[in-house]
């Protein structure tokens, strides 16, 4: 059974940094593309970085650029996403996905198959 268990989540003042963890079970993670999404109230979720486990290529939403960083560490299945210098509008739910392949092909949503059940993060300002 595929399991993805977030952590690290909390409450930040802008300016401020938090890490997330994804612990990564029930599937070979080698061969599986990993990100990390968000939702905040009343918007739709959105693509936040991505990283192939397979060759550790990374993409970002722009507006994470330059601040966030994902990162794995393939012998614990766990994946990781810094963030730094936070803004009130990252505010939101943050939620690890996975999906088969071993390089990514995208930050939307509907491609990824495995979903973990989220970290609530709150940047106030």
């Amino acid at each position: 059974q595929v399991q993805l268990v977030e952590s690290g989540g909390g409450s930040v003042q802008a300016g401020g940094s938090l890490k997330l963890s994804c612990a990564a079970s029930g599937f070979t993670y080698s061969g599986h593309c990993m990100g990390w999404f968000r939702q905040a109230p009343g918007k739709e979720r959105e693509g936040v970085a991505v990283i192939s486990s397979g060759g550790g290529t990374t993409y970002y939403a722009d507006s994470v650029k330059g601040r966030f960083t994902i990162s794995q560490d393939n012998a614990k299945n766990t994946l990781y996403l810094q963030m730094n210098s936070l803004k009130p509008e990252d505010t939101a739910m943050y939620y690890c996905a996975a999906t088969p392949g071993f390089y990514c092909l995208s930050l939307m949503t509907k491609d990824f198959r495995y979903w973990g059940q989220g970290t609530q993060v709150t940047v106030s300002s």
